[in-house]
């Protein structure tokens, strides 16, 4: 039964995982673009679920809309000021040392405004949980779950079956042939890191409830969202939800039965494995068929 209920948290938080690395993985899969500044966007929109739920008393889930569309409004210029202006005087690899320095000036700056401290979002269901058979899980978890489920199906619904999806897959794959079919490659570019940090913002607005947070720890999904995308595969919703279950299990697997302290040395071993033996992930790279 122990092993049961490590599954079961290692699903509860390998969902957890997909949704926060989901916006990572499709900007690196259409644009090529490492975005150091993820976990950023993803703490913004943890802050910005605690103010929505401190000073208007709006339950952290229904704050999800207005912080994705705050996030994707800014996702949306930074692509085309900052990021495009590297990428046009200087390379891909530019963008890089552009998006980890904008991430090192947020996170001082969320650390001025808010302040090291770890903070938590508490809602009235926050301690409560649910149990089936002598399997007991958080009601906070479930809840995160089964919004990540929801967000990551609406995204594949999204890039399958409409026009601005099949845009965004053709820009990905082909961007020239894009370009000379009508569509504005630029502007679908900044589309698309805005979705990415509209994702990312919405996973905060959850994982806020679910985990304690503050400006310190961008970084730490920064990393998860990157090793997500290495197991699963690029670009697309099911190689998020593969690489993030892979990674929850690992993580809750290596706590319980090796010990909590050797988590991030299994996370990095099997990174490496997988980078050696199958560095494109489980599932490919899902935008980049016709490169």
């Amino acid at each position: 039964m122990l092993f049961l209920q490590t599954l079961v948290n290692g699903l509860a938080l390998g969902g957890l995982y997909a949704l926060a690395a989901v916006g990572f993985s499709l900007v690196f899969g259409v644009l090529g673009i490492v975005n150091l500044t993820h976990g950023i966007f993803l703490v913004a929109g943890s802050y910005g679920a605690l103010l929505l739920w401190e000073h208007l008393g709006i339950d952290p889930i229904l704050s999800i809309p207005p912080v994705a569309i705050v996030l994707f409004g800014v996702g949306y210029v930074y692509q085309r000021t900052i990021i495009h202006w590297a990428v046009s005087r200087a390379s891909l690899v530019a963008s890089l040392v552009v998006t980890f320095g904008v991430a090192m000036i947020i996170r001082n700056l969320l650390q001025l405004w808010f302040g090291p401290d770890i903070r938590t979002i508490t809602p009235s269901y926050s301690f409560s949980s649910v149990t089936f058979f002598d399997l007991r899980i958080d009601l906070v978890r479930l809840i995160a779950l089964g919004m990540s489920l929801v967000v990551l199906l609406l995204l594949t619904a999204l890039l399958r079956h409409t026009h601005f999806g099949r845009s965004i897959r053709a820009t990905a794959q082909q961007p020239l042939a894009a370009s000379l079919c009508g569509l504005d490659v630029e502007r679908l570019y900044a589309k698309t890191f805005g979705l990415g940090a509209a994702l990312a913002g919405a996973s905060g607005a959850i994982i806020g409830i679910v985990q304690p947070f503050s400006p310190a720890t961008e970084a730490g999904w920064t990393l998860n969202a990157f090793i997500v995308v290495v197991l699963g595969g690029i670009g697309s919703p099911a190689g998020a939800l593969l690489g993030g279950v892979l990674l929850g299990l690992i993580n809750t697997l290596t706590a319980q039965y090796i010990a909590p302290s050797m988590t991030n040395a299994a996370m990095f071993l099997v990174l490496v494995a997988m980078l050696l033996f199958r560095p494109h992930g489980l599932l490919g790279n899902a935008m980049g068929e016709s490169r």
